[in-house]
């Protein structure tokens, strides 16, 4: 593609660089009228399709249907930074020590359990677990990661080590780090190809998928989309950042916006350069912080945050990204890695992802009505979402084990504020930490008082 001016330009928009690189499927019909089934889930990202497979898998008699707005993993399961990590959305101390434990040791093994399935239904997602590096480039930055490091020790299945900075080059050449910490529970995906291949897998269990298939309004025993009425024993939810779609959700959680770009293949001099070899995904302890992985095909994915969040909870449709938010990210990137400098930027997208209020991901069922849901993984899905999937199948199956009883199971926060007070909270927040990332930049030791006071008015 070529500008106006005969520079080479970006890609934009398209829903994500994942599914143009991978090529859309063939589109599935439509929801055919109105059907009776037993399990109907609204969603065909990660969390519908793994609570659709687990719950095929588990009982091959359950009839199960997924109804999908657009088509399966048009939302954040196919636009997201492939960061296949075991992190406690919303922080294990919410829990105890206890019941963080519990968390923390079920993500755990969900990273490899996901890993396992991929292997079992041969799905080609590029797959490399080299755990996640999160590196320090400012002193207040060094401070939150030594800070970080010290109470991850106290956890058992955190598994931090704290590297140095020459620790740190060895993995990944950042320029300029000051320290970093990693652990190993993290796998790169190549997300399209992931949820592309769930998709599949969940057919073959004999799960149902029906795209172009809006839902409007959700209750006990039927959904009503805009193909006709599901009519169904159970109802799950698994709609993520698009839940303020629904009739009734619209403060439920709040869609906040993440934007990615994604480089040319770079040449053999910029990656010896770099080095990069263990498929680390890469992070920082920035309050606005940026999220990287080495593509299988030798590109550097970069995301962070853009437009943080539109007025009165709206969602993009294609993934289209403002011109500032490009080149910001692009700074970024060149200033991380000086030996991306000269190499193009091939694609640039944005998603949104659900946010509660108190930024804390849960799932939930009520046997009574039927009804089920889970999400508000706040960019942490990838892992999440399968843990959520094969809890949502033991709680409509009725089986008592483990899963059911972690702590998550029934967590529910408030809703957000009426607008305008949502929209001038958010952008205020980011606002505030964009400026507190400023100030520790310039060199202040310790973490900026704007960010803490932030930190408090959100919740987080």
């Amino acid at each position: 593609m070529v500008d106006s001016d005969g520079a080479r330009a970006v890609r934009n928009g398209d829903v994500s660089f994942w599914w143009h690189q991978l090529g859309r499927p063939a589109a599935r019909p439509p929801l055919p009228g109105d059907i009776d089934i037993d399990v109907c889930i609204v969603g065909a990202g990660f969390t519908g399709l793994w609570t659709a497979y687990y719950l095929r898998m588990l009982d091959p008699s359950v009839r199960v249907a997924v109804v999908e707005a657009r088509f399966a993993g048009f939302g954040a399961s196919g636009r997201n930074g492939g960061w296949l990590t075991n992190s406690v959305t919303g922080g294990r101390e919410r829990y105890g020590p206890e019941g963080g434990v519990r968390q923390q040791l079920a993500l755990n093994a969900a990273v490899d359990e996901v890993i396992r399935v991929v292997d079992a239904e041969g799905i080609d997602c590029d797959v490399a677990k080299g755990g996640e590096l999160n590196v320090a480039y400012t002193p207040a930055q060094l401070a939150r990661m030594r800070a970080f490091a010290a109470d991850e020790a106290s956890w058992t299945g955190a598994d931090v080590i704290e590297l140095s900075p020459a620790e740190t080059a060895a993995r990944v050449g950042v320029d300029r780090p000051l320290g970093a910490v990693w652990h190993p529970h993290c796998a790169r995906v190549h997300p399209a190809k992931l949820v592309q291949g769930l998709a599949a897998a969940a057919e073959r269990a004999g799960a149902m998928i029906y795209e172009d298939t809006p839902a409007v309004a959700l209750s006990p025993g039927r959904v009503e989309t805009a193909r006709g009425t599901v009519r169904a024993a159970h109802v799950l939810r698994a709609t993520e950042g698009f839940t303020a779609n629904l009739r009734g959700e619209h403060r439920t959680w709040l869609p906040m916006n993440s934007s990615l770009i994604v480089t040319e293949p770079l040449p053999a001099a910029a990656w010896s350069a770099i080095g990069w070899e263990h498929a680390d995904t890469l992070g920082d302890l920035a309050h606005v912080y940026t999220y990287a992985q080495r593509t299988a095909d030798g590109r550097i994915a970069f995301g962070g945050r853009g437009v943080p969040y539109r007025y009165g909870s709206r969602v993009d449709t294609d993934g289209r990204t403002r011109a500032r938010t490009i080149a910001g990210l692009t700074r970024l990137l060149h200033t991380v890695f000086p030996a991306t400098g000269q190499v193009p930027i091939a694609h640039a997208w944005s998603g949104v992802l659900g946010v509660p209020r108190d930024w804390a991901a849960g799932v939930g069922f009520d046997r009574k009505t039927g009804m089920g849901w889970a999400g508000g993984y706040v960019g942490t899905g990838v892992t999440a979402t399968n843990l959520a999937g094969r809890t949502l199948a033991d709680l409509v199956l009725g089986r008592a084990t483990d899963l059911v009883t972690l702590p998550w199971v029934g967590h529910r926060a408030r809703r957000w504020e009426v607008e305008p007070l949502r929209w001038l909270a958010v952008n205020a927040i980011y606002a505030a930490y964009g400026l507190a990332d400023r100030q520790e930049a310039r060199g202040r030791a310790t973490t900026s008082p704007i960010a803490k006071l932030a930190d408090l008015i959100s919740g987080h």
